[in-house]
């Protein structure tokens, strides 16, 4: 994908031009009467739990193999909860394709980062001691 980095570097630069002291809600969109709507992709990350504050706030261990299995496992949840919002609402069959990867790419990761920290003696909810493999 030699477009990825022309997509970033633009994405950055409206992000760079973007009014600073304009308030707006980033999960809004707006119906064809100009109405704010709540877009069903701000609801996506709670359909998957925990949020970017969880991962945040989890316990290290100071091994950060573990807390980067244990930060992505959360991050691949949400992946999994837009594909899925995609595949309920978005209509264009590229896109869709696109959704049906990212859920089948994350979840075998996530299947792998699991069994990975429990390889590790870890798992989500307890982080191993610093070191053990």
């Amino acid at each position: 994908m030699k477009n990825t980095g022309t997509i970033v570097a633009l994405a950055l630069l409206v992000a760079a031009c973007s009014p600073q002291g304009e308030t707006h809600n980033s999960h809004e969109t707006h119906d064809p009467k100009g109405h704010a709507a709540e877009s069903p992709f701000a609801r996506a990350p709670d359909k998957a739990g925990g949020g970017v504050h969880d991962t945040m706030n989890m316990i290290s261990a100071g091994d950060a193999d573990n807390d980067f299995l244990r930060a992505m496992i959360p991050h691949h949840q949400r992946a999994v909860a837009m594909a899925r919002t995609e595949l309920e609402y978005g209509r264009d069959p590229q896109v869709r394709a696109l959704a049906e990867k990212v859920i089948a790419t994350r979840e075998a990761e996530m299947v792998q980062m699991r069994a990975w920290l429990a390889a590790r003696g870890a798992s989500m909810d307890k982080p191993a001691k610093a070191g053990a493999k």
